[in-house]
């Protein structure tokens, strides 16, 4: 397996995996990825085995130190020299689940922030996750002001 930042290229695979991961009214469209690559494409990991891409994360850097509904709108609130190190979805295709594709691609994304000298990384996540997160070093800050796809959502930090 091989973790590399994604393209262009890679666009209609990573929308097709996170209709598998997400419900529909969670998923970030093909478009929203579109932008997304457009705009901050070194912030984007995709894993492939043999070629195919079966796990994702992406998120935006900003300065802004809680991750917020309208960022996974508008790419272009990201800041390259910001702070934070968000990240917007992790996605993994159920057959390559439970093999450590998430953990690896995980810490890559903080091996990455920290290489850039990020405060830390801030994502949402929901409450059966809570725990998978704490063991990268995530704290939960409690319950997320994000009302995204209508699901409660927890906030969690990790900060170096």
């Amino acid at each position: 397996m091989k973790i590399r930042m994604a393209t262009m290229e890679d666009l209609e695979a990573i929308a097709a995996i996170e209709l598998r991961c997400f419900p529909i009214e969670e998923a970030a469209t093909e478009k929203d990825f579109k932008e997304r690559l457009t705009v901050y494409p070194n912030y984007f990991w995709v894993m492939e085995d043999k070629g195919k891409i079966v796990s994702f994360v992406n998120g935006l850097v900003t300065d802004e130190s809680i991750l917020q509904d309208k960022m996974f709108e508008d790419a272009k609130m990201h800041d390259e020299n910001g702070q934070w190190q968000m990240i917007f979805g992790v996605n993994t295709i159920p057959e390559y689940r439970r093999q450590g594709c998430a953990e690896a691609i995980i810490n890559r994304v903080i091996y990455d922030a920290r290489a850039q000298g990020r405060k830390g990384l801030v994502l949402t996540c929901k409450e059966k996750l809570l725990h998978y997160y704490e063991k990268f070093g995530f704290k939960n800050e409690g319950i997320s002001q994000s009302t995204h796809g209508g699901a409660v959502w927890y906030d969690m930090r990790l900060t170096f």
